[in-house]
């Protein structure tokens, strides 16, 4: 029977805090964003709170999950039935979870993560690129340091703050290199021999390069291009870089930057005119893609070009 009270009123309840599709109330986190790409969804959760807090999941079939932690300071206490293990982050500290397991855990003040969502589908799809043994899954890990992974974490991070700039290619690229990571290292795979060469064949080279221009805003996959040129993925972003030096999405920013350097000296468009010409998503993106590759801002740039 439900208890009232005497007035007749049914007591009041604790407002239900609405969570997110890995477990985290939503309204305490701090940073929470996402993107898709090339199969995997991308994640970046952070919680300054010192409290204890708890995340839970229930077992499913979306594949593994795996969190590389950005900041130090962070532990967890992971409960397998009625025993639990406790477990610190530091920076560079990665976890590698089966979505097919009930996954409870008591998460000891603030965190910062950035975290993979990888399908089984795509694992596969990777893993045939990558070894010539059918990868069945990854294994479990917990706070075990990966610089690897670290690195690659660094990399994605500004794309998921401004998705708006973050190209299919760029994305689809790191999701790749991710994945075969983590076959390589977490699924006991090792790369399959080759009898083919690890640069790409003229006639190769020029369609890749063909299909990246012509997609000059990078909204392609690197599916897409592999599949012209017979190959998997993860071979032929290793073909592409042994090939021309750059990765794909390095070697489409060059080009972008080039068109924009011949503008810059060659007219009098003002800087958000070449951004929009050149195919940046705005002069402050454009400002920075051009800094990074060129070590100088593009007015900077004109005027010592222009003497």
């Amino acid at each position: 029977m439900q208890a009232t009270f005497i007035n007749g009123a049914t007591p009041p309840t604790a407002p239900v805090r609405a969570k997110d599709s890995l477990g985290c109330v939503a309204s305490k986190l701090h940073k929470d964003q996402e993107l898709h790409g090339g199969g995997i969804a991308f994640y970046r959760k952070h919680v300054e709170a010192t409290q204890t807090s708890q995340v839970a999941t229930s077992a499913s079939d979306r594949g593994f999950l795996v969190g590389i932690s950005m900041s130090d300071g962070h532990r967890r206490s992971i409960f397998r039935g009625k025993q639990a293990s406790r477990h610190d982050f530091t920076a560079g500290a990665v976890y590698v979870r089966d979505f097919s397991e009930d996954y409870r855990a008591d998460l000891h003040g603030g965190f910062d993560f950035l975290l993979c969502e990888l399908p089984r589908v795509f694992l596969e799809r990777v893993g045939e690129g990558v070894s010539s043994l059918r990868v069945n899954g990854l294994k479990t890990v917990t706070g075990q340091r990966d610089p690897v992974l670290a690195h690659l974490a660094q990399a994605l991070a500004p794309a998921l703050a401004r998705p708006g700039e973050a190209s299919m290619l760029f994305v689809d690229q790191l999701g790749t290199a991710i994945g075969t990571y983590l076959i390589q290292h977490y699924g006991g795979a090792k790369l399959a021999m080759q009898s083919k060469s690890r640069s790409l064949s003229r006639m190769h080279e020029e369609r890749a390069k063909q299909m990246l221009m012509n997609k000059v805003r990078g909204n392609i996959s690197v599916a897409e291009i592999a599949k012209e040129c017979n190959m998997s993925g993860s071979y032929f972003l290793r073909a592409f870089k042994a090939t021309t030096g750059y990765t794909p999405h390095q070697w489409l920013l060059t080009q972008r930057v080039q068109q924009a350097r011949e503008l810059l000296l060659h007219s009098g468009l003002p800087l958000a005119e070449i951004a929009i010409v050149c195919h940046f998503s705005d002069q402050s993106h454009f400002s920075r893609v051009f800094s990074q590759l060129m070590g100088t801002s593009p007015g900077n740039w004109r005027r010592n070009a222009q003497g």
